[in-house]
């Protein structure tokens, strides 16, 4: 028996090789394709493909071929699986010119699959085009049509423009539905030709067949995109579409173009589009709209997935022209009807579409409140990720307990790629719309205590800087910071704050008199316990190690029983190969051993940081980067030093705008305390020239109050000043959107004089909505101590459409109210 199988495989074998050898030219094309579909081998399929267009070429030399459609049709498909056809170029441009319609047709084919409008061989094409669009078979015009639209250049389109024009105003309904999407081609190509095809698409309006609107609707909408004054002009027509859309709406059962129980929902849709772009920024044309939208919107069956994309391009429509205040509430309710759809891409629509017109609806948004945080249990990561998004984006003064509760439990379960989008949304709306500091506390150590390890850098000098403010929460603070610590020491961040508390309320700790808490009886041996473990452990950090280090030595002036042990922990130190750890260690050696007297006035506590001081950054960007006098406050806490205050401690940037009336040179700050290092005179030194190595010609402004700055690529930016003392103004810059797209990954980087301190606030946001619908507004405070003149420059950046922008505008001169 397996004699007989083996025979019967070597003779199916040998009959496919004697196939592969023996295939003739001359083949139909169905027997080539099953002969390539059974190769085994990817050489094999080669080999048969490189014999058979070795014929083809051999056919395409004789003068006289009767089977020129059918060698074209073989190389068409050797061409589609990726193997070299251009070889057949010339064989299209013959059979295109043959009188046979079959030919025709495989030639068209050819040219649309072989030719672009880079090929010269196009241009051959270009009279027999033209002869055909005047044919008198409907077919072979309407290949003329397809071909054009397909693969016409910008010469072609200048010279067949009138031919398609022609045809728009043709009786054949068939012809104009081809001419139609050809136009469009045409305008897309060659835009001044557009006002060539305006009359003939105004009067395609009327048209009863399907097709034939749905081309003109099309070109209208090209037509009014490329022209504002054909935009004007199309205005008028809206009555006209709102009353063909009315009939799309309720008309009854038509085979023929009903899909899902909608009445072609693919015209519908391009109808409402066409109508978002005529009542964008026109009440006219809007008010004329209003009444078919909330019809549309009313009596649209969302179950099925066609009514759905009529439904949302119906909200996009709302939300884009000038509409009622009811209506914009209908949509936003549509929105969240969506939310509860078992189709993952119509929740995610409707998502995206409620994060773009939250800032404007916000109340109508947090109605769906509820649905929208479901929606972060969600499977699908992108799903889950714009619930997230758009959770954070609803987060107000009313509802941050009851919203922060379920961010603070999504963070416990949400997946590690999100978990530091997550964190980064917490502390941002904590820190705008915390009830209390207690709870702005609570709250920023659950997220240490569930994610610390995917925070933020600043994340540390924040909360830092929040717990030396809250004076009356020391006690509790340093209490529950030490349990954490006690119970876990593998979140870094969690670890280092915990440290510094300890160091520096160390003795509130061992007092154990805390009305917040559960009074919890503490030694001075648990609590260097407790840091010897953190300098021990071998998941603790360099930069963790140095807090828990200076910790330590902090103590020793707050306890009185263990001194000794301090000194000794310290001087382990002195030799460790980590060089950050073993200079503080030898400087905090030499305090004890020379200036002892010193100690207790050196290591006492920190005064409270002033949120608003200069120099203080909160983490946020300083003359477009994250200033590094964050690190530098955190390395002088942990050197047990108080910091000196410099005055040029964000200003010492290399002087990018020249010219000054002032020395650009930093004043020198006081000096450090003896027996430690020397400390850094500028929080903002060493910094690069951010704005340096560009030679853009600067968009020069007069800058006033609510004026305009910059307005390129759809950015325009606003510049506002308000004085609050006699040195300091504030400096608010508005960026808005009129473009059709978001503006994404957005910043702003200025630069200034070093006689004036400059410190940026967080921006709103990195998104600019499209079409007007949000701004971004970033803080500038400026610092004029000798009352200069004030200069600023000023980089934006940002991403539209896969692309990036980048220019600088340089504000010569301020409004007088900002330089008095």
């Amino acid at each position: 028996m397996d004699k007989k199988v083996d025979g019967r495989n070597k003779d199916v074998a040998g009959s496919r090789n004697v196939l592969f050898r023996d295939m003739s030219p001359s083949v139909r094309l169905q027997e080539m394709i099953r002969v390539i579909r059974s190769a085994r081998t990817q050489g094999e399929e080669r080999g048969v493909i490189q014999r058979e267009c070795a014929a083809i070429r051999a056919q395409f030399r004789q003068a006289d071929n009767g089977g020129r459609s059918h060698n074209l049709a073989k190389l068409l498909y050797v061409h589609m699986l990726g193997y070299p056809a251009h070889f057949g170029q010339m064989e299209c441009v013959r059979l295109i010119a043959s009188p046979r319609y079959s030919e025709k047709r495989v030639g068209y084919l050819g040219a649309m699959l072989l030719l672009d409008e880079k090929q010269d061989a196009s241009l051959l094409i270009t009279n027999s085009i033209k002869n055909d669009l005047s044919h008198s078979s409907q077919y072979v015009q309407s290949l003329a049509l397809c071909t054009l639209a397909c693969m016409g250049s910008a010469e072609m389109c200048r010279d067949l423009a009138p031919e398609i024009e022609r045809l728009l105003r043709a009786s054949n309904s068939y012809i104009k539905k081809k001419a139609a999407l050809c136009a469009v081609h045409i305008v897309r190509k060659v835009p001044e030709l557009g006002e060539l095809f305006t009359p003939s698409a105004r009067s395609l309006l009327s048209e009863k067949n399907h097709g034939v609107l749905h081309g003109a609707v099309v070109l209208i909408t090209e037509l009014c995109e490329r022209s504002p004054e054909t935009l004007v002009q199309f205005r008028k027509a809206v009555p006209e579409l709102v009353q063909v859309m009315k009939g799309l709406v309720m008309s009854g059962y038509s085979p023929e173009h009903n899909v899902a129980g909608i009445s072609d929902p693919f015209l519908q849709v391009r109808i409402l589009r066409l109508l978002r772009i005529l009542g964008r920024n026109d009440d006219v044309a809007s008010d004329a709209m209003n009444d078919l939208l909330a019809q549309v919107a009313t009596n649209t069956d969302s179950s099925k997935t066609a009514g759905s994309a009529v439904l949302y391009e119906t909200v996009l429509t709302i939300m884009d022209i000038k509409s009622e205040s009811g209506l914009r509430v209908l949509a936003v309710n549509i929105l969240g009807r969506f939310l509860l759809n078992n189709d993952r891409n119509i929740r995610y629509i409707s998502m995206t579409s409620l994060q773009k017109i939250v800032q404007t609806d916000h109340n109508a948004v947090q109605r769906h409140r509820g649905t929208i945080v479901d929606c972060m249990k969600d499977q699908d990561a992108s799903v889950k990720r714009r619930a997230l998004e758009l959770s954070l984006a609803l987060v107000s003064a009313v509802n941050i307990r009851s919203l922060m509760k379920e961010l603070l439990l999504f963070l416990s379960c949400c997946p590690p790629e999100l978990r530091s989008h997550t964190a980064s949304g917490i502390f941002n709306a904590a820190e705008r719309y915390a009830p209390s500091q207690r709870w702005h506390i609570d709250t920023i150590l659950h997220v240490l205590t569930t994610a610390g390890g995917d925070v933020r850098d600043e994340t540390v000098p924040n909360l830092i800087q929040l717990i030396t403010t809250a004076t009356e929460l020391h006690c509790y603070t340093v209490h529950k910071l030490y349990r954490a610590l006690v119970t876990d020491i593998s979140q870094q961040s969690l670890v280092q704050v915990a440290c510094w508390c300890i160091g520096e309320y160390g003795d509130l700790l061992l007092e154990g008199e805390c009305e917040e808490t559960e009074p919890v009886q503490v030694t001075e041996d648990d609590v260097l316990d407790a840091l010897e473990t953190v300098l021990q452990s071998h998941m603790s950090a360099p930069a963790t190690r140095g807090f828990a280090l200076t910790a330590t030595m902090k103590l020793s002036t707050r306890i009185t029983q263990n001194v000794d042990r301090i000194r000794s922990i310290v001087s382990i130190y002195g030799s460790c190969i980590d060089v950050e750890l073993q200079q503080r260690a030898v400087e905090y050696n030499a305090l004890f051993r020379k200036y002892d007297h010193m100690r207790a006035a050196v290591l006492e506590r920190m005064p409270v940081i002033d949120k608003n001081s200069p120099g203080h950054t909160n983490g946020e960007m300083v003359a477009g980067g994250t200033l590094k006098g964050l690190e530098q406050t955190k390395n002088k806490q942990e050197e047990g030093t108080e910091a000196p205050q410099p005055a040029a401690q964000v200003c010492d940037l290399l002087d990018l705008l020249g010219g000054s009336d002032e020395p650009l040179q930093p004043r020198p700050a006081a000096p450090a305390p003896p027996g430690l290092g020397a400390v850094s005179s500028s929080v903002g030194g060493d910094l690069l020239d951010l704005l340096g190595g560009l030679d853009p010609a600067p968009v020069c402004a007069s800058a006033a109050p609510g004026v305009k700055v910059y307005e390129k690529n759809g950015v325009t930016l606003t510049l506002q000043c308000d004085r609050q003392t006699d040195t300091s103004v504030t400096v608010t810059l508005v960026a808005s959107n009129s473009s059709h797209c978001d503006i994404t990954h957005f910043t702003l980087q200025a630069a200034v004089p070093k006689s004036v301190q400059l410190q940026m606030k967080a921006p709103s946001g990195d998104v600019i909505p499209a079409d007007g619908l949000g701004q971004v507004t970033q803080t500038v405070l400026l610092n004029n101590p000798n009352k200069v003149s004030l200069r600023m420059r000023v980089r934006v950046s940002f991403s539209a459409q896969g692309s990036t922008f980048q220019d600088t505008v340089q504000i010569d001169s301020f409004p007088a109210a900002a330089c008095e």
